[in-house]
């Protein structure tokens, strides 16, 4: 979950003042009407993303732009099972009762509940349909006196909110509990002949109570149109309570009726006089769609509107979010990038498939550009490295919690004097005095035992090389193989989709990158076996056993445990003794991929990387001869390179060109590859671009 302070909102005005504008018809920031896009059938906005791409803080964003200006309910969806009340009746996340990402909901009927409260206030006759509907599966565990309390609340609250009840709300939970108990009193707590149980006897009292107090009206025709084929004199609202307590098919059927009663009361707000001037359309920020209780409503929202016979036309603006991206395999929703939303974006029903419905919009991560003045903001002191900002930017790629935190890092460094350099991004402290890294990526990946799993395992190769180490450093656990465990937990969390046996058990780079550094941090010494060196020893044993075909790896887990004199005379060996003309694509992948390589631990390790490609040290190899000091000084210039913060400067992209066009000389078969290489790898060096193999 985001926070609104530290999560920037670059790039993301095309729908924060065009797309929602023309959906509402009410100016961002002004207030003044504006020209609507859609008339009679509205598209869903579904936002999508990475943890912290910013999802949350949009919503946070339209919510304080236009609250008190338009009907708006904001809502946070929390997993099934989560508290979404204390047992004191107050949203567990806040003191109080406010929660800075909007109200926490976690099934069907508590986000119903909480819609209407939300949108009540600016209606003249509000939810006259839905609110007898919602008293009619209300319920609680007779006995739980704090589950009837936290509901009691809940309507409670709705009830104030529709002007049913003018009296403080605990006044009105306390009345409306007694009143509940009093008439279960007969009853006896369990009420087996009812269907459901006490639990669906606890909904005919509140039902019964809500009919005493608020004479039915035209609400009841309308359930019964609902239920055609109930007997003359049957309840439908007690019908509705049975059913919901039934589950399976049965509460599907009283959901989507819950849900359709919403409609029909949004739209019989909007009478001919609203329209005619032209009132704005009221806005629903849902945030975390993709958890069940949000699923369910966009499933039932969309599956009405994408119904032809359908007798109501709500005017619902919902901007939804949903971690991950939608399912590639639909045909149905439309997908606009940021850029396309500052046009009409050409979003119109197509066929009458749900999913038409929806007009997906991916967040994407923030520009280069982006990250210069977050930089500046406030700060203080020492000037900026004149690299900062480009260095910052290939570290995160431009993700938006990552880059603002990394930022507030910098310029909380620069206020103390201190002067940071690209290398240093990842050891500034956070606020709270911790390494900034693990701040992030405690926040990237909330669970801590598959956390501390993923800073060793990321070492690994693959799930082959992970579980090996896993074996290796006996993590256990009760469930299924650790590596299947962290691969599954980040599918679960939509860093990634599947993983195939054969790649990184870490797809995401951002995260890579913090799990391997975290590893080289909290490294215990080189002689403990779950050290940086025995970890990265034993890999290399693990794919040297794989032949020709684990060379590339072995290579690379050899130089990151600090093994380089044995990686340069292992390709200079290969350099000198392979004549094959197909040979020179394995020795350049193998080049290339051992040379990204994360380094020692700098206690262990002295970074004279730079120094040695330019050949300031070639005093120290005076042992090997001219094609190993070649070999020695590209690797060194590569690697050095190939960390995100490192600024490409000529001098280290020359010395690439002139080191690849020397070997190409020395070598009768290889000198068309190692040309092409000596011409093309300089201009992806400076690009920070993959280094392109001949034949690839």
């Amino acid at each position: 979950m985001e926070r609104a302070e530290d999560v920037p909102l670059y790039g993301r005005d095309p729908l924060l003042r065009a797309l929602v504008p023309r959906l509402t018809g009410l100016k961002y920031d002004e207030r003044s009407r504006t020209a609507r896009e859609f008339q009679h059938d509205l598209p869903v906005v579904l936002l999508t993303g990475r943890h912290g791409m910013g999802r949350s803080a949009v919503l946070r964003e339209l919510a304080a732009h236009y609250r008190g200006r338009l009907p708006l309910a904001h809502i946070r969806i929390a997993p099934a099972g989560a508290a979404a009340f204390s047992s004191a009746g107050v949203p567990a996340s806040q003191p109080g009762g406010t929660d800075a990402d909007g109200h926490v909901t976690t099934d069907l009927t508590g986000l119903l509940t909480e819609l209407a409260r939300q949108l009540a206030p600016s209606y003249r006759r509000p939810f006259p349909v839905l609110l007898p509907g919602l008293f009619a599966v209300s319920s609680w565990d007779p006995g739980d006196g704090a589950e009837r309390d936290a509901v009691c609340l809940r309507l409670a609250r709705l009830l104030i909110a529709c002007r049913m009840a003018d009296a403080p709300e605990q006044d009105v939970r306390r009345a409306w509990a007694a009143a509940v108990e009093a008439r279960l009193g007969p009853l006896g707590p369990r009420a087996p002949d009812a269907p459901g149980g006490g639990a669906a006897s606890v909904s005919r009292a509140l039902h019964g109570e809500y009919a005493h107090r608020h004479r039915a009206g035209a609400e009841r025709d309308w359930y019964r149109a609902r239920f055609p084929q109930l007997p003359p004199g049957t309840d439908p609202l007690a019908l509705l309570g049975d059913w919901y307590h039934q589950g399976g098919d049965y509460r599907r059927a009283v959901e989507r009726t819950l849900v359709a009663a919403l409609r029909h009361d949004v739209a019989g707000a909007y009478g001919r006089l609203q329209r005619w001037n032209r009132e704005p359309w009221p806005l629903v920020l849902l945030d975390d769609v993709h958890l069940p209780a949000g699923r369910r409503f966009l499933d039932l929202l969309l599956e009405h509107r994408a119904t032809p016979e359908s007798p109501e036309r709500e005017e619902l603006v919902v901007v939804a979010t949903r971690l991950g991206e939608p399912p590639g395999n639909d045909p149905g929703p439309l997908r606009r990038e940021l850029p396309d939303l500052v046009r009409p974006c050409g979003w119109e029903r197509r066929g009458t498939a749900p999913s038409a419905g929806l007009l997906t919009v991916p967040l994407t991560p923030l520009s280069r550009d982006d990250v210069l003045p977050l930089l500046e903001a406030g700060s203080a002191g020492a000037p900026l490295h004149p690299y900062l900002a480009s260095a910052l930017h290939s570290l995160t790629g431009g993700h938006p919690a990552a880059t603002a935190m990394l930022c507030s890092a910098v310029r909380a460094a620069t206020r103390a004097g201190l002067a940071v350099a690209p290398r240093d991004l990842l050891e500034l402290p956070a606020p709270d005095g911790r390494p900034v890294a693990e701040a992030l990526l405690e926040r990237l990946l909330p669970d801590r035992r598959q956390r501390d799993r993923l800073t060793l395992l990321s070492l690994a190769r693959d799930s082959a090389a992970a579980e090996a180490l896993a074996s290796r450093l006996r993590l256990e656990g009760p469930e299924q193989l650790p590596a299947n465990a962290v691969t599954d937990y980040l599918e679960q969390q939509h860093w990634q989709r599947l993983t195939p046996p054969e790649s990184p058990l870490v797809t995401d780079p951002l995260l890579q990158r913090l799990l391997v550094h975290e590893a080289r941090r909290l490294s215990p010494g080189p002689d403990d076996s779950r050290g940086w060196q025995e970890i990265h020893r034993f890999l290399q044993n693990h794919h040297a056993q794989r032949g020709d075909e684990g060379e590339a790896d072995a290579l690379r887990h050899m130089l990151a445990a600090g093994g380089v004199e044995t990686v340069v005379a292992s390709l200079a060996e290969e350099f000198q003794s392979e004549q094959d003309e197909r040979g020179a694509g394995h020795w350049l992948r193998c080049l290339r991929y051992a040379a990204t390589a994360p380094t020692p631990p700098e206690r262990d390790w002295q970074d004279d990387r730079l120094r040695i490609a330019l050949g300031a040290h070639d005093g120290r190899y005076i042992h090997l001869d001219d094609t190993e000091r070649c070999v020695n000084r590209l690797l060194h210039a590569l690697w050095y390179l190939s960390e995100p913060h490192t600024e490409p400067d000529p001098d280290t992209c020359t010395a690439i060109e002139q080191e690849l066009a020397y070997l190409s000389l020395r070598h009768p078969s290889w000198r068309v590859a190692l040309g092409q290489a000596a011409r093309r790898w300089p201009a992806a060096a400076r690009d920070k671009r993959p280094l392109p193999v001949p034949g690839q």
